[in-house]
């Protein structure tokens, strides 16, 4: 996972050519990698799929000043740390 952020006064997306990058330079081609755009105020997940040409797709930003956006950004940070502690098990 790769997480790139900007300051408040950037919109989030700025952060996104920079997070690709270092996507794209992961060695598991054979899963996604997935990324986390924020500036503070708002968030932007990405996903990439490394293939003979790489694919990308993100969220729309999502907002902290929204509450019912704020609880899928933290439901999607619990998914998250829970893959991550899963595959650090075995």
């Amino acid at each position: 996972m790769a997480i790139e952020s900007k300051s408040t006064k950037f919109d989030v997306i700025t952060a996104l050519p920079q997070a690709l990058t270092y996507m794209l330079d992961t060695p598991n081609i054979e899963k996604p990698t997935f990324g986390l755009l924020l500036n503070g105020r708002e968030f932007v997940f990405i996903k990439l799929i490394k293939q003979q040409q790489p694919k990308y797709a993100r969220s729309y930003a999502l907002s902290i000043e929204k509450e019912h956006e704020l609880q899928q950004v933290l439901s999607l940070l619990k998914c998250f740390s829970e893959l991550i502690v899963s595959a650090t098990d075995y």
